[in-house]
């Protein structure tokens, strides 16, 4: 109850943190996110706190907290935190007001689509719309009030849906199959117990490998905050946000293909590689390279460098092969699962009295009815916006295919915040076509994209991976699920009401172009993008896009063989994952610190076998946690300059 009551008061202050942090003064760079960002940086700077302080607080006379509680406040804490991020609340806010905003520039756009956006969608009066984005207006809740309740209906609903196929999905992948959560094992790792006074009392390790860990990236991202305030300091070009290019690809020629190196190195990417099987980052840093020479290998044939590395179907096509894999991904969770599966409809459909966990029974059963509760009230949201019932089936259909998949990946990567290879529209448009879609349907599916892309960052992260992660803490701290799925709900639902009021009311008073997350980040761009999505797919309809199906088909038949050999042979080096991983956005940053990661555990192993590893597993676990304190020092002088300047 300690727990809960305390991760409850934390979500209602990362909520309003989160605002400041994320969107009004902070970075909004992919994975630095105060509330988002993978792994999740809030929470885990929070149970450095309080796992920090609980020693001091028996010296209160109060009861300190056990381990079970402090990574109880983390689960929860972890789910329900990333709401107010670029990635969620506001994209999902601003995401079908932009439309109407931005029309006013764009009359043609009234009579092709403007005029069918379900008065459901947004704010319909154009001064709520200028309010939003100029800013120095008051909130009015009158015309949000069926808005807001629609979208954060829609987003409950979906975290529900998920939720139930984590709960479902959970046992199989954390005890039957045993994967890495390389992320979940950062508060595992960190938060040790110890014995006073008879009472069980959590603390910080104690390892000098996990403080000497901490201390490398904090060391260098004070180093990089001086520098923001000093001039004379350099800047150390180790992470995406000041990434620096080492060898610049030429622009024309076959040579084009191998792409930018970039100064990426990560601490917390090369500690998660570091963690995970190494065929997992041997696979994922490999199929980069054979990405890389199809790209080439293109260029030589004819294409041009965009053509060949872009998002278009043309060999190689390399986005299309992922969303192939991501299919294939599916079917392979299904079938390696199936046995555990058909034993949880048993249980949740004819439980038996003679059980001997009713709660897992329980949980099934509940879980099975608000999944499908949650499934058909989106499918009814996407009818009701102008879908044909069976397009709003396929819609949330492939929805949850994207999120299962995507936590899947989390689970045995640490690597979802990647974005889509494809998202739901090209899914829906690559096999059939945009120009059977009406234009309401269009409507539809383009309205729905804040819940699709771009990946990393998004609801994606929060409804599957954190949560997913949630029950795997869970479980090893022996915490009863039932409970803590209760609560991490409940969570999840206060963070939505009180994120939905604390990113509008700030967002009418500062105006979204005048925030930084709008000045400096994705999120103007895309929110720009999403009324010329809808013009072009009505306005220039076409059809099947047969390349972009045979490219699907050959990611879905590498992806199978691979899968199906790894099954087979356990000396197996290729992994599926890594060939889905190589084909998303984002791999061209990461492929090399998890290229360092993996040789630095192949090293490990080679010379000093498994104890080796293990003795070593708390320095790349102090490396995560030292990596997002030094990102919380980036946000803190985000805030601090955003406040002085």
């Amino acid at each position: 109850m300690r727990a809960a009551v305390l991760a409850l008061v934390l979500l209602v202050l990362i909520a309003w943190g989160g605002f400041y942090a994320s969107l009004l003064y902070g970075s909004s760079t992919a994975a630095s996110e105060f509330a988002g960002g993978v792994p999740p940086m809030a929470p885990l700077v929070l149970l450095l706190l309080l796992t920090a302080l609980n020693p001091l607080v028996p010296r209160l006379g109060w009861r300190g907290l056990s381990r079970r509680e402090l990574l109880a406040v983390y689960a929860i804490v972890s789910v329900g935190g990333p709401v107010v991020s670029h990635g969620i609340m506001a994209w999902m806010l601003g995401h079908d007001l932009a439309p109407r905003y931005v029309a006013r520039a764009t009359p043609e756009w009234e009579a092709t689509f403007v005029r069918f956006l379900p008065d459901w969608f947004s704010p319909s009066d154009m001064a709520a719309a200028e309010g939003f984005f100029l800013g120095g207006a008051t909130v009015p809740w009158r015309l949000w009030l069926v808005p807001a309740a629609a979208w954060a209906s829609f987003l409950v609903a979906l975290f529900l849906c998920t939720l139930s196929l984590m709960v479902l999905f959970g046992q199989q992948w954390i005890v039957n199959e045993r994967l890495s959560f390389p992320i979940a094992q950062v508060p595992l790792q960190t938060v040790q117990e110890e014995s006073v006074g008879g009472r069980a009392l959590g603390r910080l390790p104690g390892r000098s490998l996990f403080w000497l860990g901490m201390l490398i990236p904090v060391a260098l991202a004070t180093t990089n905050v001086l520098s923001d305030f000093f001039p004379a300091i350099p800047t150390l070009h180790y992470s995406v946000r000041d990434e620096k290019t080492i060898w610049q690809a030429p622009v024309t020629g076959p040579l084009a293909g191998l792409g930018d190196l970039m100064s990426v190195f990560d601490p917390w990417m090369i500690a998660i590689a570091y963690l995970v099987p190494k065929e997992v980052s041997f696979s994922c840093w490999f199929f980069r390279f054979v990405r890389v020479g199809l790209t080439v290998l293109a260029i030589s044939l004819g294409a041009s460098a965009a053509e060949a590395g872009g998002y278009g179907s043309g060999f190689p096509a390399p986005y299309h092969q992922g969303g192939g894999a991501m299919l294939a991904l599916i079917g392979l969770v299904i079938w390696t699962g199936r046995r555990h599966l058909a034993r949880a409809f048993r249980l949740a459909l004819v439980p038996r009295r003679s059980s001997s966990r009713p709660d897992e029974a329980l949980l099934y059963r509940w879980s099975l009815a608000a999944f499908v509760a949650s499934f058909a009230y989106m499918s009814y949201l996407c009818w009701s916006a102008g879908a044909r019932p069976v397009l709003g089936i396929a819609i949330v259909g492939l929805l949850l295919v994207l999120y299962v998949s995507w936590a899947r990946v989390r689970a045995e990567t640490g690597l979802s915040f990647l974005a889509f290879p494809l998202g739901v529209e090209d899914m829906v448009t690559v096999p059939v076509g945009s120009a059977v879609l009406r234009p309401r349907e269009v409507v539809a599916l383009i309205g729905l994209r804040w819940a699709y892309f771009p990946g990393g960052n998004s609801s994606s992260e929060v409804c599957t991976g954190n949560s997913l992660e949630a029950l795997k803490i869970g479980d090893a701290a022996d915490i009863t699920p039932r409970p803590l799925v209760l609560v991490a709900v409940g969570g999840f639902l206060l963070s939505v009401a009180v994120g939905t009021y604390i990113v509008l009311a700030g967002t009418y008073h500062y105006g979204l172009d005048n925030m930084h997350v709008s000045s400096f980040g994705w999120l103007h761009s895309q929110l720009r993008f999403v009324g010329g999505r809808m013009y072009d797919m009505i306005v220039n309809p076409v059809g099947p896009d047969v390349n972009g199906m045979i490219a699907m088909g050959a990611g879905m038949l590498v992806a199978i063989t691979l899968g199906l050999m790894r099954l087979r042979f356990w000396w197996w080096p290729f992994h599926p994952l890594g060939y889905l991983a190589a084909n998303c956005w984002g791999m061209h940053w990461y492929w090399l610190p998890f290229f360092i990661g993996w040789t630095w555990k192949s090293l490990t192993l080679r010379y000093g076998g498994l104890r080796l590893y293990r003795q070593t597993v708390p320095l790349a676990i102090g490396m995560i946690m030292g990596d997002m304190v030094g990102r919380a020092l980036w946000q803190a002088a985000g805030i601090a300059k955003g406040i002085l300047l």
